[in-house]
Formats: structure tokens, sequence, C-alpha cells
């Protein structure tokens, strides 16, 4: 635990007050989730006015998540070493840029180099905003509180996602989808030069670039591979290929980073418990993240037959369940603790996904769908931000970027995978029936989907007991 003294040190990069600071950071991750989940209904809009090919255009969503999941950790360290305040800053200047130059796309090329560089620009974002909170709130209350709001902001933005990105399509133009980002940007960057103070490390460190490279090509190769999958078969070249060069290059950064004077990445932190357990667990929470939020989607378009707006609205009580639920467990958090939340949060995974399983393509909505979600939206608000402020509690503030870089890694690298495993698994039990795209035989593979979701619950739940038993209050 953070001694007086220390949490007296670590708040002094907090000037403003601390509802602005919140106010902040979670505008900045909002605007970062919403952005992964906003693009999709513009998708159709998007492939007719630029002349998209059918490969070609899964990259403007992919290449936003390629950069933002595979530029996280460099993005961490560099908020460490260059300032909190400052990296945030050129985050939301870079995201700003690159959205409008988005907007202003006239050709698929400039459309994808757009996207690749906002997810630059959301990996500078979001360990700065998680570093943000782990210095200026380290009080155990307004801590949780803290990583609650956070929390609830990334859900709001996933949940508002398809919403607005239909309004604002059919409204206006699928261009306001990213030109929208603009003056909401310079109103943030505004708002951080003038509530953040501009901090650095006292170290005076060299990047260090041998990580930097290795750490960063290898997370992309990786993330770049598991996305081949989908059209590819998991031992085809293009998947294999650059999975293994990514595996090879992050078993080489290992390998850096214990032989650098400056590392990125410092292993010494993997030696805080909470740090190594915590990512454990979200690298899984990942896939169960996946299996409630995009499985449930499939399921209601493909086996009940709604279409894409009823399917919004039939997600949104989970969705709402979610944000409320996260913002009860940063206020019970101090006197709960993290295990106690991680393991009811884990029971709803199990009994939610185990409900879920038993759905068919004869089945309503209310039983088959409404109530199992509702019961893993809330396993989902429990587990959430304990899991992130568990895996970056006591870290020393010179630290605090890469450990937020390093969590949202996690999440990141933890929901890739996830997705791709689990699409090849309801895909391949799909296939096991007469007509492999009938509702039942989807159903057949989403169920599979569900029960392999709860074994990850039940997984998370095992690891959160070799989580530090830490002082309430």
């Amino acid at each position: 635990m953070t001694s007086a003294g220390t949490a007296t040190r670590r708040a002094a990069p907090r000037t403003g007050p601390a509802w602005v600071i919140m106010t902040l950071v979670c505008a900045c991750q909002f605007m970062v989730i919403l952005d992964a989940s906003i693009i999709n209904v513009a998708l159709p809009a998007i492939r007719r006015d630029l002349g998209f090919t059918p490969t070609g255009l899964p990259w403007v969503v992919n290449g936003y998540l390629l950069t933002f999941a595979g530029f996280m950790l460099l993005g961490g360290r560099a908020a460490d070493l260059f300032g909190h305040r400052r990296m945030l800053v050129a985050g939301l200047a870079l995201f700003s840029v690159s959205s409008l130059a988005a907007g202003l796309a006239t050709t698929p090329e400039i459309l994808v180099a757009a996207r690749l560089a906002q997810g630059m620009g959301a990996a500078m974002l979001a360990p700065a905003t998680l570093a943000v909170i782990n210095t200026g709130f380290t009080e155990g209350r307004a801590r949780a509180r803290a990583f609650g709001a956070w929390s609830a902001a990334g859900g709001v933005g996933g949940m508002a996602g398809a919403v607005a990105g239909g309004a604002i399509t059919t409204g206006l133009s699928w261009r306001w989808v990213f030109l929208i980002n603009v003056p909401i940007g310079a109103a943030l960057i505004g708002t951080a030069v003038m509530s953040l103070a501009g901090t650095r490390s006292s170290r005076r460190e060299p990047l260090d670039l041998a990580g930097a490279v290795t750490g960063t090509a290898g997370l992309a190769a990786l993330i770049y591979g598991v996305m081949q999958s989908a059209d590819h078969g998991w031992a085809s070249v293009p998947v294999a290929a650059p999975i293994v060069a990514g595996l090879l290059l992050l078993a080489a950064f290992i390998v850096v980073e214990a032989r650098s004077a400056h590392p990125m990445m410092p292993l010494r932190l993997f030696g805080i418990r909470g740090v190594a357990v915590g990512n454990g667990m979200l690298l899984l929470f990942g896939g169960i993240a996946m299996a409630m939020w995009y499985f449930t989607s499939l399921f209601l378009q493909n086996v009940l037959g709604y279409d894409a707006f009823r399917t919004g609205l039939g997600q949104t009580p989970a969705a709402v369940t979610f944000v409320v639920v996260a913002r009860l467990t940063a206020a019970l958090l101090p006197r709960t603790g993290v295990r106690p939340a991680v393991l009811a949060g884990c029971g709803c995974f199990v009994a939610g996904f185990g409900w879920l399983a038993q759905a068919g393509a004869g089945s309503g909505y209310v039983t088959g769908v409404l109530g199992p979600t509702l019961l893993v939206a809330a396993g989902i608000g429990l587990t959430f931000p304990t899991l992130m402020a568990a895996a970056t509690a006591g870290v020393p503030e010179a630290d605090a970027g890469t450990v937020g870089g390093l969590a949202s890694t996690a999440n990141q690298v933890g929901g890739s995978v996830g997705l791709a495993v689990l699409a090849s698994a309801a895909g391949a039990r799909a296939a096991m029936e007469a007509d492999g795209s009938s509702p039942a035989a989807l159903a057949a593979g989403y169920d599979l989907v569900f029960l392999m979701a709860a074994g990850l619950g039940l997984a998370v739940a095992a690891i959160s007991l070799l989580l530090p038993r830490q002082r309430r209050g």
C-alpha cells in the first residue's frame, strides 16, 4: 500500500479541481472507445463513396485497432519519460488531426492511413489517462471512484457508438463521424493544458529504442496475424507467419528488456504481484467482454432476426447495467476489497453465460437474451474497474504510465485474440450441423462460445486467489 508521504508526493501532478480532471480523463476514454465502434454503421456509405474493395474495407476498423493495441506499451513509457500532460496533449492533437484527415479523405489509402494515425493517438491517450488517475487519485475511495468513472465512460462510448454512428451517417454524412472529434479534441487539449501540471520523470533516461522496436513490432505482428484468421485458417501462411514473427519479436523484447539499463518495460514491475496477476486476468477478461458484446449482437441478428437498430436497442439494457454497476463498484470497492468484487463478478459471468448457452432459434428475447446479458453485464461492471485498479496499484509514480499502457495492452490483446479464437470455435461448431448457415446451426456455435466464456470466468476467479490481500478503506 502507498504510504501517506508517498501519496502526498504522488498527488502533486493534479492541479485542477478533481471533477475537472475526472471529466477530462473520462472524456478522453469515451472518445477513444467510441471511435472503435462508431465507424461500423458507416462502413457501407464509406465503401460506396470512396470505392473500397471488400478486402480493403475492414482495414478502416482494423487499422485503428492494430496501432491502438500495438503502440500502447510505447505510449505508456513515453508518458513516464516525457510527462503525462505532454503525452495526453500530444495524443489528443494527433487524434484530432488524423480525425480531420479521415473526415476529408478522398481515397481509401488516405482514410486507412488516417485511421492508423488515429490508433497511434489513442495509444498515447489511454495510458496517459490511467497515469493521471494513478498519480492524482491515491486515496482509496477517490481512486476507486476514478477507476469506476473511467470504466463507465468507456462503456458509454461503446454503447453510444452504434446509435451515434447511425444517426450521424443518416442525418449528416459518414465524414462527420470523424470530423466531430476535431472540436471536442481542441476543447480537451485546452482543458488538459489548464488543469494538469506539466510534470516529467526526474530521471533523464533515454527512450529504449531496441525495446520500442521489438515490443511494438511484436505486438503489431501478433495482432495482425490474429486479425487475418477471419479470412484464412490458423495454419495458413498469412496467419501463422505474422503470429510466429510476433512471438519471436516479443521473446526478443523480453531479452532486450532484461539486459537494458533503461528498459521500456522494466521487468521488475512484474515483481509487484498486483501488476502480474491483474494483467493476467485482464488478458482473459478481454475474451469475456468480446463474448458478451460481439456474440450476443450476432445472436440477435443472425438467430433472432433483428436488424441493426433493434440489436442496438436489445443490448442497451445490458450496457446501462454495466455503467450503473461499475459506478456502484467504485463506491463499494474500498470496503469490499479487490478479491470479493472479482469473485462476485465471475459468479455473474458463469451464471449469465451458462444461461445464454441454453438459448436457441426458438428463444424469446426476454428469457433467452435479456436476463442472462444483464447478469453478464453486471459481472463486467464488477470486474473491469476492479481489475484495472488492481493491475495499476502499488506502482511507483515514475512507472505509472508504463503500467497503464501494459494494462490497456493486456485488455486489448486479450480481446483481439479472444475474438479470433471464439469466432473460429463458433464457425467450426456451426459447420458440424447439416445446414451450417441456418439460425439453429449458428445458435449452436454461439452457445459454444458462451460456454467457453463461462470457462474464462472460472479461470479469472481462480487467478484472483493469487492477488495480495489489500487493506480496505
